[in-house]
């Protein structure tokens, strides 16, 4: 079924626009059949396909014509060059893909990527967490009531990343009260209280559950996921991460991203003093070294507070308001 003829006779019957013919061992018949192979369907999560499916009709387009058998590193090393940083690095793992697959499937003698190395890029926090004021300025400018408001509530008390918020609904809430959900990058599972008693550690956290209630309780239907289309259709995740970039920039937020909310519930919960390992069971974060690097950068903090309250205090440095509204 991956054969290139059947392909292009499927596309046709389906009312698709035909490409060009394609020639057997030329790359765009490789880009075809490992898009078909195992490696690529089974060996990649949803997301990362579809990430990388953009990258290689590029790649069909630009030198679809070309022997797979001729390619070498230097036709690849041309390719990234038209590209810096972060963009170049994403491009590399796409051809490293699709040769370490070509190498076994067209008997090539070596894999044409072999030798290619990252780019270097200035080292950076990524995504910024937000802070109080970002917090103030988002739930002023969008009441509940809005999606704006639901969207926001649901990934600042979860910590969720953007792509399993789209999947939450009330069909993730347990008997026990907790939002259980399994993480679409790790697989992992999460659970994050949502209607039973709050860990100590999270208590002062209350009210900013209560608003996630309040946005939840105020929708004005009901769909299977919390995160709808106005015509109650599910987001999708690329959508919501730039839609939600454009409301905070409305609100006033500029330069905070969905993301950022998942590291300021982090933050929050290393201020409160839960150990990490509390922290990544909320969060999902299966490696500790991102918590490490929150709980380094509060206990710098810590060590200069000065007054006896602000030392006993877990919440001292970033205390988030979370005034519950009425």
């Amino acid at each position: 079924m991956d054969d290139p003829k059947f392909l292009a006779a499927y596309a046709e019957a389906a009312g698709a626009t035909p490409r060009a013919p394609v020639r057997d061992g030329t790359i765009a018949e490789a880009v075809i059949r490992y898009r078909a192979s195992d490696d690529f369907t089974r060996g990649l999560k949803a997301s990362t396909r579809s990430r990388r499916q953009t990258t290689l009709d590029d790649i069909r387009s630009r030198y679809g014509s070309g022997p797979i058998a001729q390619l070498r590193l230097k036709h690849i090393q041309k390719d990234l060059d038209r590209f810096a940083g972060h963009a170049a690095n994403n491009r590399l793992r796409v051809w490293r893909g699709l040769c370490a697959w070509a190498k076994s499937a067209y008997d090539l003698s070596t894999d044409p990527s072999d030798g290619l190395t990252r780019k270097k890029v200035a080292k950076s926090d990524g995504h910024v967490p937000w802070e109080a004021g970002d917090v103030e300025k988002f739930r002023a400018r969008w009441p509940i009531g809005t999606a704006e408001r639901l969207a926001f509530e649901l990934i600042f008390w979860t910590g969720a990343r953007v792509s399993d918020a789209v999947r939450m609904g009330e069909g993730n809430v347990d008997r026990d009260g907790w939002l259980s959900f399994r993480q679409e990058k790790t697989g992992g599972e999460v659970a994050v209280p949502f209607d039973r008693e709050l860990p100590d550690f999270a208590e002062d956290m209350a009210s900013d559950l209560a608003l996630l209630r309040q946005a939840v309780d105020s929708r004005p239907e009901r769909h299977m996921t919390f995160l709808t289309t106005r015509d109650g259709h599910a987001r999708s995740q690329k959508a919501v991460s730039q839609w939600f970039a454009e409301k905070a920039r409305a609100a006033g937020v500029k330069g905070k991203t969905a993301h950022g909310l998942r590291k300021a519930r982090a933050i929050a919960l290393v201020e409160a003093e839960a150990t990490h390992h509390q922290v990544g069971a909320w969060t999902g974060h299966e490696s500790l070294k991102e918590i490490e690097r929150y709980a380094k950068k509060f206990n710098r903090r810590r060590v200069l507070t000065r007054s006896k309250q602000e030392r006993e205090s877990s919440n001292s440095a970033r205390k988030v308001p979370n005034q519950a509204e009425k």
